[in-house]
């Protein structure tokens, strides 16, 4: 088996991530900066575009996207697993703010 059988992809495919990501990062910079939209609505946006970049990085940087389908398959239940306990114990951070000395 050769390298270029192993990874999937050449220079000008991870260019083009990278400046995709770049992009994005410049997108989050400006619309922190500029504040054009509520907070709420601002870190809906940042999250979105932190998600998509967070896919990139999976995909392309982590070389997930060239592997096979049943290792893919293992990791997302982790992930949903991670991501189910964060809305699991999201509801104790409320507490910290009645924690405040008198």
């Amino acid at each position: 088996m050769s390298i270029e059988n192993v990874h999937a992809g050449g220079n000008r495919l991870f260019v083009s991530v990278w400046v995709y990501l770049l992009i994005l990062t410049a997108i989050e910079v400006i619309l922190a900066y500029l504040q054009l939209f509520r907070t709420e609505v601002m870190m809906l946006i940042l999250m979105v575009l932190s998600a998509i970049k967070a896919g990139l990085i999976i995909a392309y940087c982590m070389h997930l996207r060239f592997e096979k389908p049943s290792l893919i398959l293992t990791i997302l239940p982790a992930g949903m697993l991670v991501i189910a306990l964060l809305f699991a114990f999201f509801p104790d951070s409320f507490r910290v703010l009645e924690l405040r000395p008198q």
